[in-house]
């Protein structure tokens, strides 16, 4: 007689996932959150006292190929804090706070231990951004995934009022671009990252590398920044007209996003402080410093858009902060894209 164990499925390693995870599920909870782990969907009750026109705000997103370096690493406790980041940075851009977040996992056998540390990660992530772990997926599909292997993918909703929306609408010609530092190559560019490294000149992930002061996959799995609590900080502070999420397309295709129609930029790289990760892919690779600036966040990643007058006060304010913010760039009136200034 068969059973579903049979077909590849154990339940047995659901329910023990499922016990593993609680803890790291409820530190994440927030007033908000009306349901607990096991329940058919998540709840969450919005503070009608708060916002006078509230607006949701959702994004979804994946942490693409550098799952498969995290599987040569064998490191998964910080890729599900990819996974929130890759949504919660976008949420931000038009100034929502994050609410809460759901995952899906998915895998051809389920491993509880392997599991529960991808949920670690997409927990600690919900923490950074201040949003709850409501509700998620844990897939078992044998066959479909190779042994070892899974995906991971996120969904986030953010609340903002109506009237402090930022939809770069006020973005005008001699405003500023100031860039906050990315954590690294976040996670994005990785199907570039692993033709470098390993197709074309074979490392091993366990290589330690004296210019990045550790191993190569310690390198690529340092988790992507998260930046909504700092930025929530900033915008009750000073009026933000625009922001950028740096992720897949880099500067060209990401920062264009937050300009009205008629506007671009002109971008000088002088100020930036590119992490040595990017100039070891530049060198192997043999890859030209558009292609770069095209493809990953060259340590930028988020950029705002703000009035000149007030562009000293912000960096002054990032930097008592703690921040590094480097001023990237000025508005222009100008049709075609971005201009950048190699230096």
């Amino acid at each position: 007689m068969l059973t579903y164990k049979d077909s590849g499925v154990d339940k047995h390693a659901g329910y023990e996932t499922v016990r593993l995870i609680k803890d790291y599920v409820k530190k994440t909870y927030t007033k908000g959150v009306m349901s607990d782990i096991g329940g058919f969907g998540g709840m969450f009750a919005i503070d009608k006292n708060e916002y006078e026109e509230p607006v949701l705000v959702s994004g979804t997103d994946g942490v693409g190929t550098k799952l498969m370096i995290a599987f040569k690493t064998d490191i998964h406790d910080t890729i599900g804090e990819d996974a929130v980041a890759m949504c919660v940075n976008d949420v931000i851009c038009q100034g929502a706070k994050p609410l809460f977040f759901l995952d899906y996992i998915a895998t051809g056998k389920l491993e509880p231990k392997k599991a529960s540390d991808i949920v670690k990660g997409v927990a600690s992530g919900c923490i950074k951004a201040g949003a709850a772990l409501i509700g998620g997926e844990t897939a078992e599909m044998p066959g479909l995934y190779s042994e070892g292997e899974y995906d991971i993918a996120g969904f986030c909703v953010g609340i903002v009022d109506r009237k402090k929306i930022i939809d770069g609408s006020k973005i005008a010609e001699g405003d500023i671009l100031i860039g906050i530092p990315s954590s690294g190559i976040h996670s994005n560019g990785y199907s570039l990252v692993r033709k470098v490294f390993f197709d074309h000149k074979k490392y091993d992930v366990n290589e330690y590398i004296q210019e990045l002061g550790c191993t190569l996959g310690e390198a690529l799995m340092i988790p992507t920044r998260i930046y909504p609590k700092l930025i929530m900080d900033l915008i009750s502070k000073f009026e933000i007209k625009g922001m950028s999420n740096i992720t897949g397309g880099g500067f060209y295709e990401n920062i264009p996003r937050m300009f009205p129609e008629g506007i671009t930029a002109d971008i000088e790289t002088k100020n930036i402080c590119v992490p040595p990760i990017f100039n070891l892919i530049q060198k192997e690779g043999s890859i030209d410093i558009e292609e770069m600036y095209s493809t990953f966040n060259m340590g930028i990643g988020m950029v705002l858009t703000v009035a000149p007058e007030i562009s000293d006060k912000i960096i002054d304010y990032l930097k008592n902060a703690g921040e590094n913010p480097v001023i990237i760039g000025r508005t222009v009136k100008r049709e075609g894209g971005l201009k950048i200034c190699y230096s």
